[in-house]
């Protein structure tokens, strides 16, 4: 048999070979080059250690904008920092919130026990820091003041002066910007923008615990004046510019989901030392008639949102008005299909604070709550709280968590927050605990 071949048909499939293992190539290369930018630091890192999305939102834009300038620059959580990397990396700008009094925030918690109680020599680092505090707080800025301080005895150098910021204060954050585009070279950047807060009109007030020996605890409901309902998803929240304090913007969080039609609120009138009511909550709770609306805008939360815990089981912890958060993610997921659920909340009295109550029962006898436990402190002699069924439920909390389940937490920094995280270390383990934070299956959103 006589083979013969077209010259036309063997150059073209040489081209097409040839073009092929270009395309390995640059395939190829592309791939190592990103498991390099893995594995090394940027020549500029933005560290945020933030608790309610606050520090990070602020780090992308800090990051972004030395981009502007040509600098290679990302954000990265706190939780990701070791001390290989803090070796390693040249220049980094922090930034770190305070959590309660002068405590760091969760993700910075194996950073602030592991790293910093120990030296290393930072001689080699330039860094700044900006530090997002309260000034209600005794320990303003705590932990922001606190790394400062640990960063320049370890011999690194400022670039500038830290900044501290009460409240999200503009001015303090404008002076960040301003500084970060120096050293981008970068003087034209527009103003870092929160945006614009909406006309939002009560449709319902309702108290929630009639008789309780606590404060008033409402449950509202609003809808906005014009347009239509913004996007949120479970875990975010709603930031209210009171009437008589608009500079301040007060946080709750969202008690419902976009599907119900309507954003809820679970609001405690709080009263100041004098009687007086609070700003944002007295005008929520009592003041705000038929006609007047609501100056609020909704805020992600990317701390406390499901993300890859959406279908795992999960175990849902709270008391008071921290129902609020992990109601909306109930909610969601009970939407999805997904039973999996176990919540376990804490407030005084079951006769005048089960909040919601016919919800939650209504929950249970459907399925949609695998389990559902209760304390009410003061209905017996001796104080009985959500920690106190988690040690009860130990085996119980064991077999979930090796299950795969998440550990929610949401409502009073003093006393729950606390008293739960100290339960679930003698249940779980520094290890397990450390394992879960690592994992974002341990998320906490106290206040």
């Amino acid at each position: 048999m006589i083979i013969t071949s077209d010259p036309l048909r063997v150059g073209g499939a040489a081209a097409l070979i040839i073009a092929w293992l270009a395309l390995c190539l640059v395939m190829w290369r592309g791939q190592r080059r990103r498991r390099h930018a893995a594995s090394t630091p940027s020549d500029w890192l933005v560290i945020h250690a933030s608790q309610t999305g606050n520090a990070e939102a602020l780090a992308a834009r800090t990051a972004a904008l030395l981009a502007t300038g040509g600098l290679a620059a990302r954000a990265a959580s706190m939780a990701t920092l070791d001390e290989a990397l803090l070796r390693a990396a040249k220049h980094i700008l922090f930034i770190a919130s305070t959590y309660g009094e002068g405590d760091a925030p969760d993700a910075a918690a194996r950073f602030a026990g592991g790293l910093m109680p120990g030296g290393a020599d930072l001689t080699h680092l330039h860094y700044a820091v900006l530090a997002l505090g309260d000034r209600n707080y005794a320990d303003f800025c705590g932990f922001g003041r606190a790394l400062d301080a640990w960063l320049a005895a370890q011999g690194a150098s400022r670039l500038f002066d830290r900044i501290d910021v009460d409240r999200g204060d503009a001015h303090a954050l404008g002076a960040w910007q301003r500084q970060v585009g120096r050293l981008a070279g970068t003087f034209d950047a527009p103003d870092w923008e929160a945006p614009a807060y909406g006309g939002w009109r009560i449709l319902e007030r309702v108290l929630l615990n009639p008789g309780s020996a606590g404060a008033p605890l409402y449950k509202l409901a609003l809808v906005l004046e014009d347009g239509v309902l913004p996007a949120w998803e479970a875990g975010d929240l709603a930031q209210v510019s009171a009437p008589l304090d608009p500079d301040h913007p007060r946080e709750y969080s969202i008690a419902s989901i976009p599907a119900d039609g309507r954003l809820e609120l679970l609001v405690r009138l709080q009263r100041r030392a004098d009687g007086r009511p609070g700003a944002a909550s007295g005008w929520l709770c009592e003041q705000a008639g038929a006609d007047d609306l609501a100056h609020l805008r909704v805020r992600a939360h990317q701390r406390f949102r499901l993300q890859d815990n959406a279908r795992r089981p999960l175990i849902a912890i709270g008391n008071g008005s921290g129902l609020a958060g992990l109601r909306s993610l109930l909610k969601a997921r009970i939407e999805s299909g997904v039973r999996d659920n176990w919540l376990l909340f804490g407030e005084r009295n079951a006769a005048h604070d089960f909040l919601l109550r016919e919800e939650l029962e209504a929950w249970r006898a459907a399925g949609s709550l695998a389990r559902l436990d209760l304390a009410f402190s003061r209905d017996q002699p001796e104080r009985r709280y959500v920690q106190h069924l988690l040690r009860e439920q130990a085996t119980l909390v064991v077999e979930w968590v090796e299950r795969g389940a998440a550990i929610y937490v949401c409502g009073s920094l003093q006393g729950m927050a606390g008293g739960v995280h100290a339960a679930l270390l003698d249940i779980l383990g520094q290890t397990t605990m450390d394992a879960l934070a690592a994992q974002g299956r341990y998320r906490r959103d106290v206040y």
